[in-house]
């Protein structure tokens, strides 16, 4: 029973959204806003198995790969930094640098060097954008660990490999999530920026060629395919972040108690 109050509770607000929507253009005649039932009736046509093999599967293999490659630069690159003080000292300002760049603003030089067509200038995309929210937040993690903590580690000889990952990675874990769970959303972000340059496949590029041929209820489908992958990928990040961080909320609850 709770577990149902709980699944009413969470779908409470996009219902009342869905029912709002449905009666406010229910009877529109505006060209760019059509009636939430004509795009409804759009769906099983546009979003097909061919075109949810040929555009959404590649948009998620591209973003998969980068967000991916993102999180293993940026943990091990933060970590790095997070634990040498002259490291960190002399990366600082490149890092505040780069950090203040918009991602989309890099897609025409990335493009320079790795060409418009093909996945690898998406997924570079994709990865420099991702990169910063985890490299930083992981040097925070890694900062803010307890210099005692550290020592004791030091004292006990753990090895250096046990040091790093039961020690370091384990108290940064909890910013690394952090940085993780806001890499996410900017990747989704990039996966369609970087399918607007050159691209003629992918979710992206889909949305873009409906609204230059003004089919807009086709266009409206694809905007709403995009919020459910944004929706399912944030709940399995939740999944693994409540398995992965168990340890994280025993601590506390202990600490708590105490």
């Amino acid at each position: 029973m709770k577990a149902v109050r709980q699944i009413a509770f969470v779908l409470a607000l996009p219902v009342i959204l869905v029912v709002v929507w449905w009666f406010a253009s229910a009877g529109s005649e505006n060209f760019f806003w059509p009636p939430l039932s004509k795009i409804v009736a759009a769906f099983p046509e546009t979003w097909n198995a061919d075109r949810l093999t040929g555009d959404v599967l590649p948009s998620l293999g591209r973003l998969v790969v980068g967000y991916l490659l993102a999180l293993v630069a940026g943990v091990l690159a933060g970590t790095a930094i997070g634990l040498s003080r002259s490291l960190r000292a002399f990366c600082e300002p490149v890092l505040e640098f780069f950090r203040a760049i918009p991602p989309p603003v890099l897609i025409p030089i990335i493009a320079l060097f790795t060409g418009y067509t093909g996945a690898t200038p998406k997924i570079v995309t994709i990865a420099l954008g991702c990169l910063w929210p985890v490299l930083l937040n992981t040097v925070e993690g890694v900062r803010g660990l307890d210099e005692v903590l550290l020592d004791t580690a030091r004292s006990y000889r753990f090895r250096r490999h046990t040091r790093l990952v039961r020690v370091v990675i384990y108290g940064a874990s909890p910013q690394i999530a952090t940085g993780a769970r806001q890499a996410l959303s900017i990747g989704v972000i990039l996966m369609v920026i970087s399918e607007l340059f050159g691209a003629n496949q992918g979710l992206g590029a889909s949305i873009v060629q409906f609204q230059r041929s003004f089919a807009i209820p086709e266009m409206w489908t694809g905007i709403i395919v995009l919020g459910l992958i944004g929706v399912v990928l944030s709940a399995l990040f939740r999944v693994i972040e409540y398995r992965a961080m168990a340890w994280y909320r025993g601590l506390r609850r202990a600490e708590r108690g105490s």
